[in-house]
């Protein structure tokens, strides 16, 4: 049976709605992986959004930022939601670290400024961690990671010693 041009052309289904609130949104230092994501056709930017709830946004070791599942502390957080694929999430788990233990892939409710309310999922640090960190930066976070907040970051092929560091700075 051939396929006709319309079907052939058909975007790859993108059921995944991911909330990005730090070094992958535009103009950030890792933007590149959803520039990559979108030219491959397995994301496709959706608008900016802001958290319903409140959640704590803070910055750990090396610049990275970490939102922690602790709703009802700190702010809203603004970021970016991001449509993608099956494939897309693969490579995002695999670059926030899911199975090692630094993020989770938690779901999330965000609204845009005019109230459009939809349900994604964001990268949070890891349970193992994430209220410590917060404890540890005095329950005190951001409301958006900035310019400012992204010159402090450390690419990961950049940091010195073992990429476990979010683990060792928690646990001293």
């Amino acid at each position: 049976m051939e396929e006709s041009c319309e079907e052939g052309n058909m975007a790859k289904a993108k059921p995944h709605l991911i909330f990005a609130y730090g070094t992958l949104k535009q103009g950030f230092p890792n933007h590149g992986l959803m520039e990559d994501l979108k030219t491959k056709d397995d994301a496709v930017f959706m608008d900016t959004y802001f958290t319903e709830n409140s959640y704590p946004l803070v910055i750990g070791p090396h610049g990275i930022p970490y939102l922690i599942n602790l709703p009802g502390s700190g702010h809203r957080v603004k970021g970016e939601v991001y449509a993608v694929s099956d494939d897309a999430v693969v490579r995002l788990d695999e670059f926030e670290g899911v199975r090692n233990g630094f993020y989770e892939r938690i779901p999330v409710v965000v609204v845009t400024e005019g109230r459009e309310k939809v349900d994604a999922e964001g990268y949070f640090g890891h349970r193992s961690f994430g209220e410590k960190l917060w404890k540890m930066k005095g329950e005190i976070g951001l409301m958006e990671y900035g310019e400012n907040d992204a010159k402090e970051y450390v690419r990961k092929e950049d940091r010195p010693g073992c990429r476990n560091s979010i683990l060792d700075f928690v646990i001293r």
